[in-house]
């Protein structure tokens, strides 16, 4: 059985529940799930559907770079919404934090998320 490690940085929100921001197991990190909470304030970001989705990324990426890796290292990523239609827009933003080859991928609509968060989102990187 491997070591778990728990990967923690201030640069993405702290966790506001019974989790870590994320556990390595050997090789594998599982990122667990990040809405758009501004990492200083703590608070929803201000702002458009697409400042929202920018948010999440942005502690996604804050997070991986804490475990060691990068977005690239991300092999599955899921996204919640709780509207679809902003679907294009989340690829749209994806693009600028990815570049081929893509992670797997699913999206989900959900009824509603933790503080009442438009987007969600979580993953295993791979590294």
């Amino acid at each position: 059985m491997s070591k778990r490690e728990i990967i923690s940085t201030d640069k993405a929100p702290q966790a506001i529940g019974t989790y870590s921001q994320a556990v390595k197991c050997g090789s594998t990190v599982y990122l667990s799930g990040q809405i758009p909470l501004d990492p200083a304030t703590m608070t929803l970001v201000d702002g458009d559907m697409e400042a929202s989705i920018v948010r999440v990324f942005e502690n996604l990426k804050a997070v991986c770079e804490a475990a060691g890796g990068t977005m690239q290292d991300i092999a599955k990523l899921n996204i919640f919404l709780i509207d679809l239609s902003h679907f294009a827009l989340v690829n749209e933003v994806m693009a600028r934090y990815f570049e081929q080859p893509y992670p797997a991928r699913a999206a989900l609509a959900v009824a509603s998320l933790p503080k009442g968060a438009p987007v969600e989102m979580d993953g295993v990187m791979e590294l």
